[in-house]
C-alpha cells in the first residue's frame, strides 16, 4: 500500500498513526496493496479555500476527500481492486477544536486518526448524506477506528460528528 503524508500546516501531529490508520482501513476494506493514497493536512485557511472552492461552503472543515479512480471495497473471493485511490486533506486546527468539544474531550491525533478513517471511507464511496447512508458509514467507521484502537492497547474515543 503507497500512502504518502504531507504535512503543510504548522501543525505537529504523529503522522505514523495517521499512516497506520489509513492503512489499516485500507486493508479492513479489502483494497489492493498496490493502491495508491495521498493524506494532506494542511491549515485552516487552505482548507476554507478548498472547501469554498470544491463545496460552495464557507469557512474551513475537517476533512475532504477526492477521490480518484473510484476504486470499491473487494468482496471475499474476488480480486482486490487495484489504482489511484485520491487525496485525504485534513485540517488539523479543526480536528483540535472537535477533540476539545467532543464529549470524550480527545486530542487533536485522536481526532485527525478518526477523520482519516473518514476521509478513506469516502474515497472509497460511503457517504452520509442520507440516514441509511450515514448508519452504514458511521458504524464501518467507529469499527474500524476502535479495532484499530484496540489491536494497538488504545481506549477508544467517542466518535465526534464531522462538521462536512
Amino acid at each position: 500500500m503507497s500512502i504518502d503524508i504531507a504535512n503543510e500546516s504548522d501543525w505537529e501531529v504523529d503522522e505514523e498513526s495517521i499512516l497506520d490508520v489509513a492503512r489499516y482501513a485500507l486493508d479492513q476494506m479489502r483494497i489492493h496493496p498496490q493502491a495508491e493514497l495521498s493524506v494532506i493536512l494542511v491549515d485552516s485557511a487552505q482548507m476554507e479555500e478548498l472547501h469554498i472552492q470544491w463545496m460552495d461552503l464557507p469557512g474551513p472543515t475537517d476533512v475532504m476527500s477526492f477521490p480518484m479512480d473510484e476504486l470499491r471495497p473487494g468482496k471475499e473471493g474476488e480480486e482486490l481492486p487495484q489504482g489511484l485511490l485520491g487525496d485525504i486533506v485534513l485540517c488539523p486546527e479543526v480536528a483540535k477544536r472537535q477533540g476539545e468539544e467532543a464529549p470524550s474531550k480527545h486530542s487533536v491525533d485522536d481526532e485527525l486518526q478518526l477523520l482519516t478513517v473518514h476521509g478513506v471511507l469516502h474515497v472509497l464511496g460511503y457517504d452520509h448524506e442520507e440516514p441509511e447512508e450515514k448508519e452504514v458509514m458511521f458504524g464501518l467507521q467507529k469499527r474500524i477506528l476502535d479495532d484499530w484502537r484496540a489491536g494497538r492497547g488504545l481506549s477508544g474515543i467517542s466518535p465526534a460528528p464531522t462538521t462536512h
